[in-house]
């Protein structure tokens, strides 16, 4: 199993030892990118928050503090898709 295959599943942000998904939450998957295939926990968003997010990670294009965008796809709000990779703040 790669890397890849681990992560796959598992909750972004989430304490290694319990990544694993609870049903009394609600979750969109990570598309593309370095988190591809990871759950973004969204039981607290609604339809009117942000449709990005900037997620701190430590395997995207500027290594440790930088930050990747996920995009809300329109066609369906259960998936995130990459659009690329920032610095993290100064």
């Amino acid at each position: 199993m790669d890397e890849a295959d681990f992560m796959r599943g598992r909750v972004y942000g989430a304490d290694h030892d319990d990544a694993s998904p609870r049903p009394d939450r609600a979750y969109a998957e990570l598309v593309g990118g370095p988190l591809d295939g990871l759950l973004l926990d969204v039981t607290d968003h609604t339809d009117s928050d942000p449709s990005e997010v900037a997620l701190t990670t430590e395997i995207g294009r500027y290594g440790p503090g930088g930050r990747t965008l996920y995009v809300r796809r329109p066609s369906d709000a259960r998936r995130f898709d990459w659009r690329g990779d920032m610095p993290g703040a100064p």
